[in-house]
């Protein structure tokens, strides 16, 4: 059985650095690092892309960018930036409001055949439910509880 290809977008590899001491974002945080460990023991594909690392890269904190470059060194898989992921982002615009970052994301994820895009927003996860994507957009949350 193939093994399943996740891709952690921004605000996931954020979250273990969020303040811990709310529930939600503590419970999303060790879903997260669950899913990264599940990478690191090769049960799982992790995808990453240049669209992620270009969104880390302008973080501001540098201490919080690199603790989050560390988390996002698991990544086994790297999406580079092309003309077909720049057009499927924009038709993904086009027909919602998703916005340029997430939509790039989507169309990443689609790229590398993830079967799940993780994120902690909640916008972002009801706007992608409404589309016809080849990857389905879920909380980390949600999705651990689905496959533990």
């Amino acid at each position: 059985m193939p093994l399943m290809i996740i891709y952690l977008d921004n605000c996931c590899y954020n979250r273990p650095f969020d303040d811990q001491t709310q529930e939600r974002i503590h419970l999303e945080s060790e879903a997260i690092l669950t899913v990264l460990k599940m990478g690191q023991m090769k049960r799982v594909i992790i995808a990453g892309s240049e669209i992620l690392t270009l969104e880390i890269n302008h973080m501001m904190d540098d201490n919080k960018k690199r603790k989050v470059m560390d988390l996002y060194k698991v990544a086994d898989m790297h999406i580079f930036y092309t003309d077909k992921i720049r057009q499927r982002s924009a038709d993904i615009m086009s027909v919602s409001k998703i916005r340029t970052f997430d939509s790039l994301h989507i169309a990443a994820a689609e790229e590398a055949n993830a079967d799940v895009l993780l994120t902690t927003d909640d916008k972002f996860e009801k706007m992608a439910e409404k589309l016809d994507l080849k990857t389905r957009v879920v909380n980390p949350l949600k999705f651990v509880w689905e496959v533990i």
